[in-house]
């Protein structure tokens, strides 16, 4: 408790650096902000030409199910991915300014949440011009979002901290997340996957979530409660090893850097 009273106490210092991250990345580029943009929507209309045109994937509107897939699933790889880097890449901070390290995770995790959110706009405009439309589950979204931040900030505490002391784990997790897609059900649905293939899919903490926000913004059903529950429960302990973990190795990170 003592420690989330400290990191709640640096609250101001985490929207700074989060703000700094969402100016920095793009602020020497022409097109600036539009590139949290185009970079997914590049993506997803490449997966889009090949899931329809090669694979042929019959479902209707099938951009709207990889967009509501690929824009979360941006969140979760580039907090991981990115976050990896939080306390290596700021090491001139850690070595001669005190303050919660944790809090630089949390400013990592925070820019790209909100970078999501922004996407989402976007998504809104899709969804207007195809006739998917919006539908009244999209009260959820709040909380598949929180669960979702959940996951993010443990997985990002744990690999911050491990790469302090094993740098190679950086190009690790980007390897890691290129086979990780293919394991969660953003191209795909998982209705159309056999067992015990289906179990193993299960298995990976993000295809609850996915399913989430697949039911909210493409088919416009009420998810089981029992998907939210193990979304959450899922994030819980997740948040709860990364960040004990963190909380463990912090004391020798000025020392390592």
């Amino acid at each position: 408790m003592d420690s989330l009273k400290e990191i709640f106490a640096y609250r101001d210092m985490i929207w700074s650096l989060a703000r700094r991250e969402l100016r920095g990345k793009y602020e020497k580029s022409v097109l600036g902000f539009l590139w949290a943009f185009l970079g997914p929507l590049f993506q997803i209309l490449i997966y889009s030409l090949v899931f329809t045109n090669i694979y042929q994937n019959n479902m209707p509107n099938y951009y709207i199910y990889l967009m509501s897939g690929m824009l979360t699933w941006t969140f979760f790889s580039d907090s991981l991915g990115q976050g990896t880097g939080a306390i290596i890449y700021n090491s001139e901070m850690v070595k001669k300014i005190y303050f919660p390290r944790e809090v630089l995770v949390i400013a990592e995790v925070a820019a790209k949440m909100i970078n999501m959110l922004l996407s989402f706009i976007v998504m809104g405009f899709f969804l207007v011009i195809s006739g998917v439309g919006f539908s009244e589950q999209l009260i959820l979204l709040p909380i598949v979002v929180f669960n979702e931040s959940l996951l993010c900030l443990g997985f990002s505490f744990f690999a911050s901290a491990v790469t302090v002391y094993f740098r190679d784990l950086e190009y690790v997790i980007q390897v890691v997340l290129m086979a990780w897609i293919w394991g969660t059900p953003i191209m795909y649905s998982i209705d159309n996957i056999s067992n015990p293939l289906k179990h193993l899919i299960y298995a990976n903490p993000l295809t609850q979530i996915i399913i989430c926000y697949h039911d909210i913004f493409y088919f416009h059903r009420w998810t089981s409660p029992k998907e939210y529950l193990i979304s959450l429960i899922e994030g819980i302990v997740v948040l709860v090893i990364g960040f004990n973990v963190f909380g463990k190795i912090k004391k020798r990170f000025a020392e390592e850097l």
